[in-house]
């Protein structure tokens, strides 16, 4: 039975399994689409699509940076647990995706899965599909940033939590720059900000938090009954401190709490005797708005008596 490159495609999409395998097995089975997910089932190969069903929300968020090319790149992989996450393989995965990713620049993580990974000779998502059923749990590439230019790095706690800051400045190879780049991107990984500046906020968000403070005014009595000018007063005083909160350059150092983020850097620049301007950054936290797999060590004990 002769089969085409669409039945193929529809293999591997029954089953999550790699294009050359899903051709060769459908060569061995003669184009037969049952036999062919038979034979992949018999290989081992498609028991990656029974993982993929699991909640992946563990996991790392690893980086790389071609000095050379001035490339950084932070991607998430998740895994259902964390001890998988500390495996030697998984973290080698991470790196030679992240250098994927620094070389090709794709779009979205499905070109990406299209992708040579850097190294081999096979797809981003063939390895993966190896990754699986090696290391046996359910694996995702769930997101990465890649960035051009003057990059801080940061990871946290082997992999908790990513940051990249992106700086336009004269001064990259400055020992000193490269400090507080990396104060910064520690202060980012602490302290959690929204965005880089004030200008930054878009006003819908400023007009929401003003109606929200308004709201707890009026609803405490002792508040309300106060004069309009001294509600305005108390609503501006209060948007100011969110401000020091959510803003980045606002923020107070926390190496220095007596100045803050922007000062910092203004310092710092003055002191090397160079341009220094904070663009951007890039947060990862490992799994953040994932459900997380909640295992009941009870009933796996009763299921593994039964």
């Amino acid at each position: 039975m002769a089969f085409t490159a669409k039945d193929v495609q529809a293999l591997r999409e029954r089953t999550g399994v790699g294009m050359m395998d899903c051709k060769k097995a459908l060569v061995e089975s003669d184009g037969d689409m049952e036999k062919a997910i038979d034979f992949l089932r018999e290989k081992g190969l498609a028991a990656a699509t029974k993982k993929a069903s699991r909640i992946a929300a563990e996991g790392a968020v690893m980086e790389y940076s071609d000095e050379n090319s001035k490339v950084s790149v932070l991607v998430e992989i998740n895994s259902e647990t964390d001890f998988v996450a500390k495996n030697e393989e998984f973290k080698a995965f991470g790196v030679a995706v992240a250098k994927t990713v620094s070389e090709n620049a794709p779009v979205d993580v499905d070109a990406l899965l299209a992708l040579t990974l850097s190294g081999t000779n096979r797809t981003v998502l063939e390895n993966l599909q190896d990754k699986i059923l090696s290391i046996g749990e359910n694996i995702k590439i769930r997101r990465f940033e890649r960035i051009e230019g003057a990059v801080s790095s940061y990871i946290h706690g082997g992999g908790t939590v990513g940051v990249m800051v992106l700086f336009d400045t004269d001064k990259a190879d400055n020992e000193q720059f490269k400090v507080m780049g990396k104060d910064i991107a520690m202060q980012i990984a602490a302290m959690m900000p929204q965005y880089v500046a004030i200008k930054d906020i878009p006003d819908d968000v400023v007009a929401r938090e003003k109606e929200i403070f308004l709201a707890q005014i009026k609803d405490d009595p002792a508040m309300s009954s106060k004069p309009e000018k001294v509600i305005e007063g108390i609503v501006k005083g209060k948007i100011a401190k969110l401000f020091k909160e959510i803003c980045l350059l606002e923020q107070a150092f926390v190496k220095d709490d007596k100045i803050s983020v922007s000062k910092y850097i203004e310092n710092t620049a003055k002191e090397i005797g160079g341009k220094i301007e904070l663009l951007s950054f890039t947060r990862f936290a490992k799994g953040e708005g994932l459900q997380k797999r909640e295992d009941n060590f009870a009933d796996e004990v009763a299921g593994m008596v039964k």
